[in-house]
């Protein structure tokens, strides 16, 4: 395959699929979830626990935000298509890291859920040859590790809120990006 042909894949799959919006308005909405969770006087286990129960309507949601923002999520003739869920999959290989923090340092989970969760958008800007993934991916990371390092327990509800914001920053930068490959064609 040429390298134009693959540019041009990953174009139809960024237009088609409007640069995976719908799944991170999603996430967007899950992570203030979360952040009440975490604002609410209850053990940090607790908390880590319900955040993992929180993040059961994420692909209902992306559905919901499919239909809302007319996104396609199955391309048959795009062999790319698959890859952005198996990136997605790719996730859960962490699960294990989450279940060893959330029994030995139950205070830090939500810090290692948003780490992992900044971590898993950063192959999308390949995909959809969106920079914006790369970015965020790194400010939801570093940023989750620097507030969880430097509030107390009590103020770990920061963390979710500031994922909830980067991914709604994300959201409304990949819909700009959308509009501008549409009004190119």
């Amino acid at each position: 395959m040429k390298h134009s042909e693959l540019n041009n894949l990953k174009k139809e799959l960024s237009v088609r699929a409007k640069n995976g919006i719908d799944f991170i308005f999603a996430a967007s909405i899950i992570w203030i979830a979360i952040t009440f969770i975490w604002s609410l006087p209850n053990t940090a286990y607790n908390k880590s626990v319900f955040t993992f129960i929180a993040g059961g309507p994420l692909l209902p949601l992306a559905f919901l935000f499919s239909k809302m923002f007319k996104t396609t999520w199955k391309i048959a003739s795009n062999p790319l298509q698959p890859l952005g869920l198996w990136l997605n999959f790719a996730q859960l290989f962490y699960f294990p890291f989450l279940i060893l923090i959330l029994i030995k340092s139950p205070e830090y989970f939500v810090v290692t859920y948003a780490i992992v969760t900044g971590a898993h958008l950063f192959p999308y800007a390949w995909l959809y040859a969106e920079k914006s993934y790369a970015i965020i991916a790194g400010v939801i990371s570093i940023g989750s590790l620097v507030i969880g390092m430097n509030v107390t327990q009590e103020m770990m509800f920061y963390v979710p809120l500031f994922t909830s914001i980067s991914l709604f920053v994300l959201g409304i930068l990949l819909y700009f990006s959308f509009r501008k490959k549409t009004s190119q064609d």
